[in-house]
């Protein structure tokens, strides 16, 4: 069991990093767009670029220069992100807007939580809603200590750097919903690279499509297998619980929500999140030494690092304001989240990382209907996670300078490419 996992592990991992180094090629496809259009998802190291700041302050609710006629608004203000993640009546996140605007069909439709607007999401988020209480998920407690203490294992016989990213960022999350959705042993190496793709820009959306069909594909198998006999995961439990009131093809596109928000999304926490205690002495000590410090600092840390850069998109259902401006029926609405979670409306200082920091009601993992149902499943990752990191290895260091490490260009989801440490 253990060699397969470490094969697992070593090939997800390969398979993910090979695409994240591609992400420097095919930028000739990002070219039509103007800088002002992928300014949200830059950023200067940990932080969003400084452009995403002056428009908050200047005009919270902005045009962007699109081509192709298309009219896309950039909300980068804290309550003006909440009033439209928050107003499912006014704006959609039906996939159905997205056909045409691609080489997409209505066929295409993934699926999921993420692409749906009431009543079907509401009575998908009911199937789900069980299987992620505080109760159910404590059964993933052990297994997830278990798993963070393999990782620490491995990286304690390195004798050089060790790679943070690719021993310990990727591997604990892809195990984690592994075991989350009842994957089998012999079937996670095929399951665990379908996650990489869907955040790749420069692969252009027919690509991503390409990749969401690819996982459906695939999970629609997992799910087939679990018709037949029902295990103790997340798809299993569904099944015994309401049987043939789901059908294959929505189990498969829940699987794969969860698969997508919360593989990648953690990884680049527990990246990102690394990071900052090895530039933040003090935080380093109050997480290795203080069991009560530990959950206000990944609040702070959500917030500070909002990987997820910018919400699933919305459409306008009719004409609406936001912010003082009129956003027009059909017209796109990207909210950035790094942008709103930094707003002064939220607090002060929020430019600046600060792990004594009392929790902000932070839009890390969305608002509203669309809220990240993973939410909890991610926290219990992140707080098992650094304490017995840095516990383990209080000497740790960056092998390099930090200004040698290398960041995503333009992301959805942020994150670093690598992280190589010394453990001792």
């Amino acid at each position: 069991m253990g060699n397969l996992r470490s094969r697992v592990v070593g090939w997800i991992t390969r398979r993910y990093l090979a695409r994240a180094r591609k992400k420097g090629l095919g930028l000739e496809q990002m070219a039509i767009l103007p800088d002002a259009a992928l300014m949200p998802l830059k950023r200067n190291g940990l932080d969003p670029v400084p452009e995403l700041a002056q428009a908050r302050e200047e005009e919270p609710v902005r045009k962007l220069p699109v081509p192709f006629g298309l009219n896309l608004w950039l909300v980068s203000g804290y309550e003006e992100a909440k009033a439209v993640l928050g107003d499912a009546k006014a704006f959609s996140n039906d996939f159905t807007n997205l056909v045409g605007m691609t080489s997409a069909g209505v066929d295409d439709n993934p699926g999921g939580l993420g692409f749906s607007d009431p009543p079907v999401h509401t009575r998908l988020r009911r199937l789900l809603t069980p299987e992620f209480t505080m109760r159910r998920l404590a059964r993933l407690k052990p297994g997830i200590e278990a798993i963070v203490q393999e990782r620490l294992d491995a990286m304690a016989k390195a004798e050089g750097p060790v790679d943070l990213v690719e021993e310990f960022a990727l591997p604990i999350p892809s195990l984690v919903i592994c075991e989350l959705l009842g994957v089998p042993y012999a079937e996670r190496d095929a399951f665990q690279h379908l996650a990489v793709a869907r955040f790749d820009l420069f692969g252009g959306a027919d690509a991503s499509l390409g990749a969401i069909s690819e996982s459906l594909d695939y999970l629609l198998g997992v799910v087939r297998q679990q018709r037949e006999s029902p295990g103790d995961g997340l798809l299993g439990m569904i099944i015994k619980e309401h049987g043939d009131e789901v059908e294959d093809k929505e189990l498969a596109g829940l699987a794969d929500g969860v698969l997508t928000g919360g593989f990648e999304t953690t990884a680049s926490m527990l990246a990102l999140g690394a990071l900052v205690l090895l530039q933040d002495p003090e935080s380093f000590r109050r997480v290795r030494d203080d069991d009560e410090s530990v959950s206000g600092f990944v609040e702070e840390l959500l917030r500070y690092l909002t990987v997820v850069q910018v919400a699933f998109p919305r459409f306008a259902r009719h004409d609406i304001e936001i912010g003082g401006v009129t956003i027009g029926q059909g017209d796109m609405v990207v909210c950035s989240l790094s942008g709103g979670n930094r707003d002064e409306m939220l607090g002060a200082g929020l430019e600046v990382f600060d792990g004594t920091r009392a929790p902000t009601s932070h839009l890390a993992f969305g608002y509203g209907l669309h809220r990240c149902i993973g939410a909890e499943l991610a926290r219990m990752e992140l707080r098992a996670a650094y304490p017995a990191l840095v516990r383990r290895f209080p000497e740790m260091r960056l092998a390099v300078r930090p200004d040698e490490l290398t960041f995503r260009k333009v992301s959805i989801v942020y994150g670093v490419e690598s992280l190589p440490v010394l453990m001792r």
